[in-house]
């Protein structure tokens, strides 16, 4: 004989029976959306390392150079390789040196901007573009050499010898 509070349990658990896979059924869209969401942030946040990675590769490709033309052109060359390098499609790409401080001591500052459509993220198809930016600023050796130095080491030796 089946006392009356099993046979309630019996009867609840035959109505439930199949619930979860129903719940299943209507809660994976919306999971599977989550996820793809968290891949279009994960995309975006990596994006804006790689642009942060080029400004700086960009300033320091800069730093070496001998003069501000062949600086602002190593700048410029440095970052769209960077940027290609790591598969970041700009549209587009702005390479901004600023070489107004480049003396022997003096700093050059590299600003990259790029803009990135954000369908291109993920499967999700977000419209609109994001435009991401950063500034790098390197400093120039004290005891660099060449055109830039106004006074080279030939000179200071010179003033000290006599017979």
């Amino acid at each position: 004989m089946v006392r009356p509070g099993l046979r309630f349990l019996r009867r609840r658990a035959s109505r439930d029976r199949g619930s979860a896979a129903a719940e299943l059924v209507l809660i994976t869209p919306v999971l599977i959306l989550l996820l793809l969401f968290a891949v279009a942030a994960g995309r975006l946040v990596q994006a804006r390392l790689e642009v942060d990675s080029a400004a700086r590769q960009a300033a320091r490709a800069a730093s070496l150079a001998r003069d501000p033309a062949t600086a602002a052109a190593a700048a410029v060359a440095t970052a769209q390789a960077a940027l290609a390098g790591q598969g970041i499609t700009c549209s587009p790409v702005s390479v901004s040196p600023d070489t107004g401080n480049f003396t022997p001591g003096g700093q050059v500052s590299v600003q990259v901007s790029c803009t990135i459509h954000l369908s291109d993220l993920a499967l999700l198809h977000i419209p609109g573009a994001e435009t991401l930016s950063s500034t790098f600023t390197s400093p120039i050796d004290v005891y660099r050499g060449g055109a830039t130095q106004s006074q080279g080491p030939a000179s200071a030796g010179e003033s000290g010898s006599g017979p």
